[in-house]
C-alpha cells in the first residue's frame, strides 16, 4: 500500500517518461519562486522550449524511438541549468526551465544559448542519427507578470514567435506579441465558425493561353467575408488556419466548391475550362486528401483533367518518399499537378523531374522584371526550354504589361495570368465573362 502510495504521489508530481517535473508541478514550484523573487526584489524567468522536427521523427520511426528521443533530451537540458533551477516536461515534444533569481536579460540568453547548442547537435539512437534543433521563449517575472499560468503562456507566445522567424532561436515577450497573439486567438475562433456560418466564397482569376488569348482555366482564390472582422485576404487568416490545422477542412471545402462552381460554367465555354486549387502542406498530408478529392470530382461530375492542383516547391522537397504514393493516386484520378511559384525554392527541375507533374507556374517576381531584364529573360528561357523537353507546360504569373505578355510569346510559355488578363472575378463576374466569349 505505501509503495502504492509512493507511485501515485510521484506520478502527481512528475513525468514518468522522463523523470522531470509535470505541468501542475512547474506551476506550483514557481508560483513559490515568483512569491520569494517578489520578497527578495529578483526575478524568474521561465523558457519554454517547443522541439523542431520532432513530429517527422515520431511519425515516421515510431513512438518507442520518440520517446528514448525524449529521454535525451531531458538528459541535455539538465546539463545547461544550476542546480536551483527546475525543469519540466508540459507535454509532447514541450519543455520549460524556471529560472529563480535570474541576474537578468543576460543570464536568460546565456542559458537560452546553451540550450539551442545541446538540442543542435545531432542525436544518434539506435544507428539512427537526427538533428532536432529548438524553438524557445522567454517571460520574465515581475516584467511581464507575477502569475505563474501566465507566465508561462507569455513565455509561450514568445516560442510561437521565435517558429514564425524561422526556429532554433529564442525570442523575449513582448506586450505586441501578447496583443498578436489575442488577435490570432480571434481570427481562430472565428474561423471555425466561418464555414458553418457561410462566411467563406471562392474567386476565379482566370487563365489563358499566351498564343490565342483565350480562356483556358482558373485558380480558385479564398476570400473571407467574415461577420466579425469584415473582408479578409488570405494574408491574414491562411497562417492560422495552417496552424491550427483548420486549413484540411476549409481546403476540403474549397476543392468541393472549386469543382461544382466551374463544372456548372462548362456549357458557356468554347471547349472545356479546368479549374487550379492550391494545396496546403497539411492538407498534403491528411491522409484523406485522395478520398477528399475524389469525391469532390465524383459529386460535382467535374472530369478529373480538368481539376489542377497547385504545389509549392518546398512541399515536394520535405518529404519526397511519403509524397510520391499520394501524388500518383492524383494522378490516377485524371487531376494534373502544377508546382506554384517556381524559382523561389531550393529545387531544380532536374529535382521535379522525378514527380509526376504536368506544369510550373513561372513566379511573378521573373515576370515582373520582363522583358528589360536580360538575367530575368534568360531565366525564363532556360525553365521554359528544360520544361518543354520534360514534357511540362509553363504557365506565367503575374502578368500586367502587354510587352511581358509579348515577350512570353516569343520565349514559347504556354499560359499566363495577371491583371493585364483579369483581376479575380467572382462566380457572377466569371459566367458573364466566359459568356461574352
Amino acid at each position: 500500500f505505501r509503495d502504492t502510495q509512493h507511485q501515485l504521489s510521484y506520478l502527481a508530481h512528475y513525468d514518468p517518461l522522463t523523470g522531470l517535473m509535470n505541468r501542475a508541478a512547474v506551476e506550483r514550484w514557481l508560483a513559490d519562486a515568483v512569491h520569494h523573487a517578489a520578497e527578495q526584489a529578483s526575478q524568474v524567468g521561465v523558457l519554454f522550449i517547443d522541439l523542431d522536427r520532432f513530429k517527422q521523427v515520431n511519425d515516421t520511426l515510431g513512438h518507442r524511438l520518440g520517446d528514448e528521443l525524449l529521454r535525451e533530451v531531458a538528459v541535455r537540458l539538465r546539463d545547461c541549468v544550476r542546480d536551483d533551477d527546475r525543469i519540466g516536461r508540459l507535454g509532447g515534444d514541450e519543455f520549460i526551465i524556471v529560472l529563480p533569481d535570474a541576474s537578468g536579460i543576460p543570464d536568460l540568453e546565456a542559458v537560452a544559448e546553451r540550450v539551442l547548442a545541446q538540442l543542435a547537435r545531432p542525436f544518434v539512437l539506435q544507428g539512427h542519427e537526427f538533428v532536432l534543433g529548438a524553438s524557445i521563449g522567454i517571460s520574465v517575472s515581475p516584467q511581464d507578470t507575477r502569475d505563474p499560468v501566465t507566465l508561462i503562456q507569455h513565455a509561450d507566445t514568445a516560442m510561437y514567435h521565435a517558429k514564425q522567424l524561422g526556429r532554433q532561436n529564442y525570442q523575449f515577450y513582448t506586450a505586441a506579441l501578447g496583443e498578436q497573439a489575442a488577435r490570432r486567438y480571434q481570427i481562430e475562433r472565428s474561423l471555425r465558425q466561418a464555414l458553418v456560418n457561410d462566411e467563406l466564397v471562392l474567386m476565379f482569376q482566370p487563365k489563358a493561353c499566351v498564343k490565342t488569348n483565350r480562356i483556358e482555366s482558373v485558380e480558385a482564390l479564398l476570400r473571407w467575408n467574415s461577420h466579425e472582422f469584415g473582408p479578409a485576404m488570405p494574408d491574414d487568416f491562411i497562417r492560422v488556419a495552417e496552424e491550427t490545422g483548420l486549413i484540411v477542412p476549409i481546403g476540403t471545402w474549397v476543392l468541393q466548391q472549386a469543382c461544382r462552381q466551374i463544372a456548372q460554367l462548362q456549357p458557356l465555354v468554347d471547349g472545356e475550362l479546368a479549374v487550379a486549387v492550391n494545396l496546403s502542406a497539411r492538407q498534403l498530408a491528411s491522409p484523406t486528401l485522395v478520398a477528399d478529392v475524389a469525391q469532390a470530382l465524383e459529386s460535382s461530375g467535374l472530369p478529373g483533367h480538368l481539376l489542377e492542383l497547385e504545389l509549392t516547391e518546398s512541399m515536394l522537397i520535405d518529404n519526397p518518399d511519403e509524397l510520391m504514393p499520394v501524388l500518383h493516386a492524383l494522378r490516377a484520378l485524371g487531376v494534373t499537378l502544377t508546382v506554384d511559384d517556381f524559382g523561389t525554392g531550393y529545387s531544380s527541375l532536374l529535382y521535379l523531374q522525378r514527380f509526376p507533374l504536368s506544369a510550373l507556374k513561372i513566379d511573378r517576381s521573373f515576370v515582373e522584371r520582363l522583358p528589360d531584364a536580360r538575367d530575368a529573360a534568360a531565366i525564363a528561357r532556360a525553365i521554359i526550354a528544360m520544361a518543354r523537353a520534360m514534357g511540362m507546360r509553363t504557365i506565367a504569373e503575374g502578368v500586367e504589361k502587354s510587352s511581358q505578355l509579348a515577350m512570353l510569346n516569343r520565349l514559347d510559355c504556354d499560359a499566363y495570368q495577371g491583371f493585364l488578363l483579369s483581376e479575380p472575378l467572382d462566380l457572377a463576374a466569371l459566367r458573364q465573362r466566359l459568356g461574352r466569349g
